[in-house]
């Protein structure tokens, strides 16, 4: 394109535009949560929508917690598990897996790896969405992408919100953020679902209460 049929095109756009009205401002008098104002109907609401992405969901008190952990990693076969720093360390003495500390694991390393557990910085409950956002216990993004088995930990009602608006406000847009529905899934034209294909194929839950 020549410099003079830019202008001419850049002069009609320029004119076009002078002329359009103002556009008016749009009122955002959208909800922000659905969910009714009952701590036990929103729990139930993750809970149920979890499942229905195909996590695997339980429920626990904080005393009953490091021993379900250690069940569900050996019914899943779990022989080793990464520990990311910050977890508690009741938690693995708990385990008959082998803990595996994250001291710059290599993809390769990580492969080799059975599971992962983590915490979590919030759960949306509309959504069945668990927040990561790199904190204590929860590790770096490559902990939870490569392990085939993914368990992690949300404590009720402090880590639970209703809806996507009201999980915004408490994290953090500096850090790395990721959001989990479910195990990782693809369908194909087909819809064929498989997964497990850039991501653990499992996802457990475990929600503890007390």
């Amino acid at each position: 394109m020549s410099r003079d049929s830019r202008e001419r095109i850049l002069a009609r756009i320029r004119s076009a535009v002078d002329g359009a009205p103002e556009v008016p401002e749009v009122p955002r008098a959208y909800l922000a949560r659905h969910a009714p104002d009952d701590p036990d109907a929103v729990l139930d609401l993750l809970h149920e929508n979890l499942a229905d992405y195909r996590a695997h969901v339980h429920r626990t008190d904080g005393a009953g917690l490091p021993a379900l952990i250690g069940r569900l990693l050996e019914e899943r076969g779990a022989r080793t598990v990464v520990v990311p720093d910050g977890l508690p360390a009741e938690w693995p003495a708990a385990w008959a897996a082998e803990p595996v500390p994250d001291t710059g694991l290599t993809p390769a390393d990580l492969d080799a790896v059975d599971a992962v557990v983590t915490g979590c910085a919030l759960a949306v409950a509309e959504t069945g969405t668990i927040v990561l956002d790199g904190g204590p216990g929860q590790g770096r993004r490559a902990l939870t992408l490569v392990p085939d088995l993914h368990v992690c930990v949300v404590r009720a009602p402090e880590q639970v919100v209703a809806s996507v608006p009201e999980a915004l406000p408490r994290l953090d847009p500096l850090r790395a953020l990721t959001w989990i529905s479910g195990p990782s899934a693809t369908s194909d034209i087909e819809l064929d679902r498989v997964e497990g294909v850039h991501g653990p194929r499992r996802l457990d839950v475990v929600i503890v209460t007390g």
